[in-house]
């Protein structure tokens, strides 16, 4: 855990004692020098001029201001001192302030900031207080209304909360007063620049290499994949990695509230939700944007997150020759999932009956992909399993891996291993269709072939 930068003031010393030389002192002397420069910044520049600057030119231009006031105000610093101060300026002005240095770490998957004081991140499973503080709540707001207003939305009094995005796709949720007591809290869900994949997630030990052969087989001979998970187990990351095995010819249509979906294909329509405005007008849902994408001749649909009555419009378009799209949805077991996606169905005011609903749910859905968060902090895919049909009013499924737990070594992590259960897929023939039945196969274990 990293130790706080803020620390409660202490009692003057006496005017003949030397101040002591720790970095608690340092940082809060040179947190007052940056809030006194930086308010002289502010009144001598041109905010026209400067944003007629690339970020380069800005920057460059900054320092040699902070230069100046430096000079005039008679300020000793040192050169590592005097580079901090103009790095941190420049971030406030520029990028998201105190929190650059966290996101340029590419081993945090979160970002917590509840208020000024306190910002948190999630490292390696576990979440840590970390040394960041800002000047105040204003700073904080002032970040939060910089990132939403990029995307075109806002944050305030009469609008409290907020989903947005960073530029590399990063999905930000911000909440502020009245409704956040305690200051704007901003929760960011950073993306690393290392695009992961399945083997990647094969050597973080998340899925063994015979399931993430299944599971690439699966993508690319268009089942229909739902991706099942609680909050913060990695579905995302996981649609990224299946969407990689979508053919290069193929037109996807994604559909997401914040963007942040990362295909590699060329042909890609990315379409995002819309709040309404101030008067209250201007709202693009989540289920316009599905019954709109089905007019753009898409070939796969790969909807974020399902979480409304869009789940039965995608049910639709899975029924309609739109095989191989995708989605992600919150549930803690593929079960769970199904029944998730009849209640959303039901949130849509459709008067079906239930087994109507149930059968287009089992002849729409093929695979779900169920991803856990485990307590070690360590991030699993536990069950791999298919849709195969109905028994009178049940949905029947057939797992075809399940992650079996088998304890924790001395570290207290988790151990396990994914077993595959021998059942031959319902997607066998589309396989086979792509002649793909050999490797699946060989990843099943059993000779199908």
């Amino acid at each position: 855990m990293f130790g706080r930068r803020a620390t409660p003031p202490k009692a003057d010393p006496p005017a003949n004692a030397p101040p002591p030389k720790t970095s608690t002192t340092l940082d809060q002397r040179l947190s007052g020098i940056k809030i006194a420069i930086f308010n002289d910044l502010i009144d001598s520049v041109d905010p026209a001029e400067l944003s007629s600057l690339d970020a380069a030119q800005v920057r460059e231009e900054i320092s040699d201001i902070v230069g100046e006031i430096i000079g005039m105000r008679g300020l000793v610093l040192s050169a590592a001192e005097q580079a901090v101060v103009i790095a941190d300026i420049g971030n406030d002005i520029l990028g998201l302030g105190p929190l650059e240095p966290l996101l340029a770490r590419d081993d945090i998957a979160d970002i917590m900031v509840n208020g000024a004081g306190k910002v948190y991140i999630e490292t390696q499973g576990r979440i840590e207080l970390t040394y960041i503080v800002f000047r105040d709540n204003a700073q904080l707001m002032n970040i939060c209304q910089r990132i939403v207003s990029a995307v075109g939305r806002r944050v305030d009094e009469a609008s409290p909360i907020c989903d947005a995005r960073l530029a590399d796709g990063s999905r930000v949720n911000v909440i502020v007063p009245p409704l956040a007591i305690d200051g704007p809290t901003l929760t960011i869900r950073k993306f690393r620049r290392e695009k992961l994949t399945l083997d990647t997630l094969t050597a973080y030990g998340s899925v063994s290499p015979q399931a993430a052969k299944v599971l690439e087989i699966a993508a690319a001979v268009r089942c229909n994949i739902l991706v099942s998970g609680g909050t913060g187990s990695g579905k995302t990351t996981l649609l990224n990695c299946l969407t990689r095995y979508i053919d290069e010819g193929e037109r996807i249509v994604t559909c997401e509230d914040a963007a942040e979906l990362q295909l590699q294909q060329p042909h890609v329509v990315r379409l995002e939700t819309r709040p309404p405005n101030l008067e209250g007008v201007g709202q693009v849902t989540m289920r316009d944007l599905v019954r709109n994408c089905l007019r753009m001749r898409p070939e796969r649909i790969i909807v974020g997150e399902v979480r409304g009555p869009e789940a039965f419009d995608l049910l639709q378009a899975m029924n309609t020759g739109h095989d191989g799209s995708m989605g992600t949805i919150h549930a803690n077991t593929p079960r769970d999932a199904l029944s998730r996606v009849e209640n959303m169905v039901a949130m849509g005011g459709y008067n079906l009956p239930a087994k109507a609903v149930r059968e287009q749910i089992a002849s729409a859905v093929n695979v779900i992909v169920q991803a856990s968060r485990l307590r070690d902090g360590s991030r699993k895919i536990t069950h791999i399993t298919e849709v195969t049909g109905m028994e009178g009013e049940v949905i029947t499924l057939q797992d075809l891996f399940v992650f079996d737990f088998e304890g924790e070594d001395a570290r207290g992590h988790i151990l396990g291993r994914h077993r595959p259960t021998g059942l031959r897929p319902a997607f066998w023939e589309r396989a086979r269709y792509f002649g793909l039945e050999r490797q699946l196969a060989d990843a099943l274990g059993d000779d199908h072939a």
